[in-house]
């Protein structure tokens, strides 16, 4: 038996979360797409400790759709990083099919400690970067 309360709760919650992803910029769309992504890991690499096959293909396979979509949005030219980026994404692709094949829990950690530091690097740029607004009126932050 599902409560109202909780039903309104959960719409409420959905309906918060999907404001937050619409009317976000777009480098804190970037730093929401890291955190989920770091997440995913983690909770694949649990579910591969804990014997959870299903779990982790699951947490495993969002992982990669988002890396996928990191990559196609990537403009490699647009700084001399971008194909090293580019390289990165395409080498955790790799890597993260071969842990779920393989059920490699270690091979995943490796993964996530690898976006780890890009998701706070990532983070620590959007807390730098002025947002539309501010450009446009000229406040600060």
């Amino acid at each position: 038996m599902t409560l109202p309360m909780a039903s309104t709760y959960q719409r409420a919650a959905t309906r918060y979360s999907d404001d937050s992803v619409t009317t976000a910029s777009p480098t804190r769309l970037l730093v929401m797409l890291y955190d989920r992504l770091v997440l995913d890991l983690s909770r694949g690499e649990q579910a591969q400790r804990d014997g959870d096959r299903g779990a982790a293909t699951t947490s495993l396979g969002h992982a990669q759709d988002i890396i996928a979509e990191l990559l196609s949005s990537l403009d490699q030219q647009a700084w001399d990083g971008g194909p090293q980026l580019a390289a990165l994404y395409a080498w955790l692709l790799k890597e993260i099919s071969g842990s779920i094949v393989t059920d490699d829990a270690d091979r995943t950690a490796a993964c996530r400690q690898c976006v780890e530091p890009l998701r706070d690097a990532w983070a620590q740029a959007a807390t730098q970067v002025p947002t539309a607004q501010h450009v446009l009126t000229g406040a600060t932050a």
